[in-house]
């Protein structure tokens, strides 16, 4: 099932131009917080923690920082080991893992939004081709399809045609390339051909270096060197990877990015993960989003994961 982002959930107004809602508040910071923020998981978001983190220290320079982005599936059990406090995913978790958390502590992993991301299918920048259906990515990337040359996809250009596409993909402990299969591929397996890189910007440098592939990835890690494909669902309109389509739900393969936390809603928050949280929701936590390319959340729904986790501070 494609995810849907409703836009009055996500931000007051979609504009083609993403910008930060003006009632996100800046943040201000208190007494009293100290330790070492560690966080293991998406290597989509690492770039996101790390500058969260930098943010976090700029507040408190005693406390440490560290960030391990080693996929997302490291990050259930991070948290049920304690090796970590913040457990970055760029899925949802699983309910195998969900369960052996409860099991462990007798509640459910906290789950944040917090922020958006248009998973993107990338392309040589000199590619001839500007769009895709989702049928037609099934096809290029899963075991359901032959392997294809680009004339399959309808390039007539005799410098491109009777290639065959070369596939770049993450590896399976990615929560990327779980949303990937499960929404992309319909559930089915890659191909064999398919190149698993270690890391999301490694799937863009090898396409970017690579004139004749494919590939996927969070569209924060654009880079001048390739081009995101306009995606399309049933032979309907096609649309871009932007901010806007994204908070309307009309690119098909938008989606949350979370964090999880452990913690017994029976008590409060420590003021070491209380304060980082609301340094993630704050408006230079959101700003930070905006900056390594991905889409901010309105004011609303920021201040929304706050109150739940009873962290909303009266302005």
């Amino acid at each position: 099932m494609l995810l849907k982002l409703t836009a009055l959930t996500i931000i007051a107004s979609a504009t083609s131009i993403v910008e930060l809602d003006p009632d996100l508040h800046p943040y201000e910071p208190t007494t009293g917080v100290s330790g070492t923020v560690t966080s293991m998981g998406s290597d989509t978001m690492n770039n996101l923690m790390t500058a969260w983190g930098d943010e976090f220290a700029r507040f408190y320079p005693a406390v440490k920082v560290e960030v391990q982005g080693k996929g997302s599936s490291t990050a259930p059990t991070a948290l049920i080991e304690g090796q970590a406090l913040f457990g970055p995913m760029s899925r949802r978790m699983k309910p195998s893992e969900s369960d052996k958390f409860l099991e462990r502590f007798g509640y459910e992993p906290e789950l944040l939004r917090t922020g958006v991301d248009c998973l993107a299918v990338f392309v040589h920048r000199d590619c001839p081709i500007d769009e895709l259906s989702l049928e037609q990515v099934e096809q290029v990337f899963s075991v359901t399809g032959p392997d294809m040359r680009w004339r399959d996809l309808g390039v007539t250009d005799p410098a491109w045609a009777n290639r065959p596409i070369a596939l770049y993909g993450r590896n399976s402990a990615s929560g990327t390339y779980g949303y990937f299969k499960d929404l992309g591929l319909g559930g089915n397996d890659f191909k064999a051909s398919v190149k698993e890189q270690p890391g999301s910007s490694a799937v863009v440098q090898a396409i970017a270096e690579d004139q004749y592939s494919m590939g996927y990835s969070g569209i924060g890690y654009r880079s001048p060197g390739v081009k995101a494909l306009r995606l399309s669902v049933d032979g309907d309109e096609s649309f871009e990877p932007s901010g806007e389509n994204a908070y309307t739900g009309d690119y098909p393969l938008a989606r949350f990015l979370y964090v999880y936390i452990n913690h017994d809603p029976r008590e409060e928050l420590d003021p070491l993960r209380a304060e980082f949280i609301r340094v993630i929701y704050s408006r230079e936590g959101q700003d930070a989003v905006l900056k390594y390319g991905y889409y901010p959340l309105s004011a609303e729904l920021a201040d929304g994961e706050l109150e739940r986790l009873g962290l909303l501070q009266e302005s």
